[in-house]
């Protein structure tokens, strides 16, 4: 059994292996706690919202999690059903509570279950709330001679009426009502199921709605090999005589991470989408405010960004990062390359319904396909690339220890063939190269995963490199 450790956004295990009751319970009483000493004083508040997603078992781990914070002597509220995980994360600021913890692992195959610890102030607890809570849990847990008391809430409606209110919606349920826009979402049999059609108070097509703890036996990712449903609706719709504007979202587990599929069939993944929602409300709804980039985002955001005047800003990868930067400054947006989008007109939290219904606004207030809008940003930069990514499964922990030490004893001067005339190590090791090109290099800190991400004037050159870095890992 893993030690319970917890990583970029929660601790997650496997169901029966890792992920247990009596664990969960530990960690639960622990996370309360530390929720208690972090937030109680700002908050005056005694009370932990608890919510989950639709993963095998996640209501019954939800209700152990519960009377694991009773008997430490704080009130819960348990959500009455599913819900996307940034719908607690605003239940613990709506409802003024210690914060939220809630059961899901994500984008994570379905043998996986986790917990999410969300602070009072609606997003991810910065990196040093998680290592008190995994120092708690070297102490034994007493129980609170008085315990707390148990209600419950429909997450919701509120958490539906708040996006409502960041976006105009005439315009785009006009649309929708007219037959001039198809809007497709495939869900994943996760948690955005219904999400759409709640807020705009109109029909979609929406897909993969039902609860499926296998997910349909592929992980709840939103990532192209796992969308040939959409495609096809998508492409099978584009046939159709009195075709009109199209968009198909797609919704990881949770609900936190999005991407999309434009009216042609086309992926896009968040380095599409993040130029365009940055374009779009500097231009359109005319918010200011700083742009915040992880390590492994576009270099099309940082001039887009410039376009409008507005500052950037970048960080380590993690949400949690750029969620500690939007308590810090007035912030536009801030995005992450897995999909994960924040507002500063929100919560500081990832939200995959409100970034959906964002682009929705983008392409009723300007008439355009999403890849029109990004072609246009492109024109206007005077900056074409393609971006693509392997994550790359080592044979042992052993040899993620010699590729480090490597990079950190010997780092590369020349890539595929190109100088690098620039190295970072703020996260992983990021070169850039002589062609405009950047790779990035990256450990998992629980397993041995090598992450390679690469941006290239081409989608050749981009593989390319990605290939090159594969083969000089598999030497090792």
């Amino acid at each position: 059994m893993h030690s319970i450790k917890f990583g970029t956004d929660g601790w997650r295990g496997i169901i029966a292996a890792d992920f247990t009751f009596e664990r969960v319970a530990l960690v639960a009483a622990a996370a309360a706690k530390v929720l208690a000493k972090t937030y109680g004083d700002s908050t005056g508040s005694n009370t932990i919202i608890v919510g989950y997603d639709r993963r095998f078992l996640a209501e019954d781990f939800a209700k152990q999690t519960a009377q694991s914070v009773i008997a430490a002597g704080f009130n819960v509220l348990l959500s009455e059903s599913y819900a996307p995980t940034p719908a607690f994360s605003w239940a613990a600021k709506d409802q003024n509570a210690l914060g939220a913890l809630v059961l899901t692992a994500s984008h994570n195959p379905g043998k996986y279950l986790g917990l999410k610890v969300k602070g009072a102030f609606g997003g991810s607890v910065a990196p040093e709330v998680t290592r008190q809570i995994e120092a708690l849990l070297e102490e034994s847990a007493a129980k609170s001679e008085t315990p707390g008391n148990l209600g419950s809430f429909d997450p919701w409606p509120s958490y539906c009426e708040v996006i409502k209110t960041k976006v105009e919606l005439s315009k785009i349920v006009e649309l929708i009502n007219q037959g001039k826009l198809k809007v497709f979402a495939d869900v994943m049999h996760g948690a955005a199921a219904s999400g759409l059609e709640r807020i705009l108070g109109v029909p979609i097509r929406e897909i993969n709605s039902s609860r499926d703890p296998l997910f349909g036996g592929q992980p709840p990712e939103p990532l192209p090999r796992y969308l040939a449903g959409l495609f096809q609706e998508i492409k099978t719709y584009r046939r159709q005589e009195n075709a009109q504007l199209a968009v198909g979202f797609v919704f990881d587990g949770d609900s936190d991470r999005i991407a999309a599929v434009d009216g042609e069939g086309n992926f896009m993944s968040s380095q599409f989408l993040i130029p365009i929602l940055i374009e779009h409300l500097a231009s359109r709804r005319h918010f200011g405010g700083e742009v915040v980039k992880t390590l492994s985002g576009s270099d099309l955001i940082p001039r887009v960004a410039k376009l409008y005047n507005l500052p950037l800003y970048e960080t380590a990868i993690g949400y949690k990062y750029i969620a500690d930067r939007m308590l810090s400054a007035e912030v536009l947006l801030g995005g992450e390359e897995s999909g994960g989008i924040g507002y500063g007109t929100h919560i500081p939290e990832r939200d995959a319904l409100l970034s959906a219904m964002y682009l929705l606004e983008a392409i009723a207030q300007s008439g355009q396909d999403l890849s029109q809008l990004y072609s246009n940003l492109q024109e206007r930069t005077g900056y074409q690339s393609a971006y693509d990514r392997i994550d790359l499964h080592l044979s042992g922990m052993e040899v993620r220890s010699r590729l480090m030490e490597q990079l950190e004893t010997k780092p590369f001067t020349e890539i595929d063939s190109q100088p690098v005339v620039d190295y970072q190590t703020t996260d992983g090791y990021k070169f850039r190269l002589a062609n405009d090109s950047w790779l990035l290099i990256r450990f998992s800190g629980t397993e041995p995963v090598l992450r390679l991400y690469c941006e290239a004037p081409t989608l050749e050159q981009a593989r390319h490199t990605l290939n090159w870095a594969k083969d000089w890992a598999n030497q090792f």
